[in-house]
C-alpha cells in the first residue's frame, strides 16, 4: 500500500505466551481491558506510521493500490470467519453493519426481533426502529434462574421470530451462547440470524460454516486487536447478489478499478459482498495496521488464543469465588473473559482505586468485567484482586 517499507512477520505461535514486549504497556500498568479497546502492537503501530508517512507522495500511489490493501485485509478477515473472501465487506463499525442487516431482511407486522437484555446498544437501536416501521414487536430475552441464555433465546425464537440478532458471548460478562443450536432453531422457524461478533472474534473459535448465519459483524480494535474506524462484515451467499447497501460509492462499481471509464456509470456490483463496502474502504492508514494485527492473530491462531487465556479467566473464577463474588459456571461463559459480581453490589470507591493503582477492568452493569489478553499473566490477576480485596466489598 503506497509503497510502504516491509515489516519483519508477525511472531510466531511458539511465543505466545511470552508476548508483552510486542505491546506497548508500560510495566507498571496492569490492563485486563481488551473487551474495551487492545491496546497497540508495536507492529501495527510501525504500520501506521509508514502509512502515513506513504500518504505524503500521493503520486507514487497506482491504481490497483487503491483495491489490493483492501483485498488482502479481507481475505485475512475471511480467514477467522471461515469464510470465502467474496463473504466479507468492510465496514466502520457495527452500527453500520446492523443498519446493512436491517435494510435487507424482511419483516412482516406481525413478527417480532428477539435480542438480549442489556445488549450493547449498537445492536438494539436499528433494530428498535426498524420495528416501529414495520408494526413489529422487538422481544428482549432476559436470563432466568435455572436457564443459560442459549436455552432462554431458544424458549424466545417462536413461529413469529423474523429476526433473531445476538452476540456469540454477552458484552457484560462474557456468558456463552451456542450460535451453533440458535441458527439451527432460527432455521426452523424461518428467522434471519445477525451476530454481533465483536466480544468474541480472534479469542473465540467461530465458524459461518457450522453457524449458518445472515450476516455476521465485528469491529476491529477489540480482539482482532486493530485500528479504531475499521470492521468486518460477512454476509452470506443469499444477500451478495441483491442486497442492498447503505452507500452508493463508486469504488464498489463493477469496473471501478479501471479510472478512465469512471463515468461509464453501471448499476452492476463488484462480486460477493463488496457491495455492502463503506465509501473510501482502501482505508490507506488504516487497512495496514488492521492488516498487521489480522496476520498477527492467525501466526498465533485463535485456537492457540482462547487456549491461553482460558487458565488466565478460571483463576479469576477462583479467586473471585473465594472472596464471595458469583461467577458463571465454566460451561456458561467464554474462555476469553468473565464478568465477576457480588451480592453486596460495587463499592463505590472502587473505580478510582483500579484508576489510581493502573489496573484497569471496565464496570458493566453490576458486573467487573475483566478482559485479559496474551500480555496478562497470573501475576496481574492477583494484582487486580489485591485491589479488591483491599477496596472491594468488606
Amino acid at each position: 500500500m503506497l509503497n510502504t517499507p516491509v515489516l519483519p512477520p508477525p511472531s510466531a505461535s511458539m511465543s505466545i505466551r511470552n508476548v508483552r514486549d510486542l505491546f506497548e504497556i508500560p510495566q507498571d500498568v496492569t490492563y485486563l481491558n481488551c473487551a474495551n479497546m487492545a491496546p497497540q502492537l508495536k507492529l501495527v503501530t510501525e504500520a501506521g506510521v509508514d502509512a502515513v508517512h506513504a500518504k505524503a507522495s500521493p503520486w507514487k500511489l497506482s491504481a490497483p493500490e487503491w483495491f489490493s490493501g483492501a483485498e488482502t485485509l479481507r481475505r485475512l478477515a475471511a480467514r477467522l470467519f471461515g469464510s470465502d473472501i467474496d463473504g466479507i465487506a468492510l465496514v466502520p463499525a457495527v452500527s453500520y453493519g446492523i443498519a446493512i442487516a436491517a435494510a435487507n431482511l424482511p419483516l412482516t407486522s406481525s413478527g417480532t426481533i428477539v435480542l438480549l437484555h442489556q445488549e450493547f446498544p449498537s445492536n438494539v437501536y436499528a433494530w428498535r426502529e426498524m420495528a416501529r416501521k414495520a408494526g413489529a414487536r422487538v422481544v428482549t430475552v432476559e436470563r432466568s434462574a435455572g436457564k443459560n441464555w442459549t436455552e432462554a433465546i431458544e424458549e424466545a425464537i417462536d413461529e413469529k421470530a423474523g429476526i433473531v440478532s445476538v452476540p456469540q458471548c454477552h458484552w457484560t460478562d462474557g456468558s456463552k451462547i451456542d450460535l451453533e443450536r440458535i441458527g439451527e432453531r432460527a432455521r426452523r422457524v424461518g428467522a434471519a440470524l445477525v451476530v454481533d461478533a465483536s466480544q468474541s472474534l480472534g479469542a473465540c473459535e467461530f465458524d459461518v460454516q457450522r453457524v449458518q448465519p445472515d450476516f455476521v459483524v465485528a469491529v476491529g480494535y477489540k480482539w482482532l486487536l486493530g485500528p479504531y474506524g475499521l470492521g468486518y462484515l460477512y454476509v452470506d451467499p443469499r444477500w451478495r447478489h441483491s442486497g442492498i447497501p447503505l452507500e452508493r460509492s463508486w469504488l464498489s462499481r463493477a469496473g471501478s478499478d479501471d479510472f478512465t471509464r469512471l463515468t461509464d456509470y453501471t448499476d452492476q456490483y463488484q462480486p460477493g459482498a463488496r457491495r455492502f463496502d463503506m465509501g473510501e474502504f482502501p482505508q490507506f492508514v488504516l487497512a495496514p495496521m488492521a492488516t498487521r494485527a489480522l496476520e498477527q492473530i492467525l501466526a498465533w491462531s485463535v485456537t492457540e488464543i482462547q487456549g491461553a487465556l482460558s487458565p488466565l479467566t478460571e483463576k479469576i473464577a477462583q479467586l473471585a469465588t473465594e472472596e464471595g463474588y458469583s461467577v458463571l459456571p465454566p460451561d456458561q461463559r467464554c474462555a476469553h473473559m468473565i464478568g465477576i459480581r457480588h451480592p453486596a453490589g460495587i463499592p463505590a470507591a472502587l473505580p478510582s482505586a483500579l484508576k489510581e493503582a493502573r489496573v484497569f477492568v471496565s464496570i458493566r452493569g453490576d458486573a467487573i468485567r475483566i478482559a485479559p489478553h496474551l500480555y496478562n499473566d497470573l501475576n496481574d490477576i492477583d494484582r487486580l484482586f489485591e485491589i479488591l480485596r483491599t477496596h472491594g466489598v468488606h
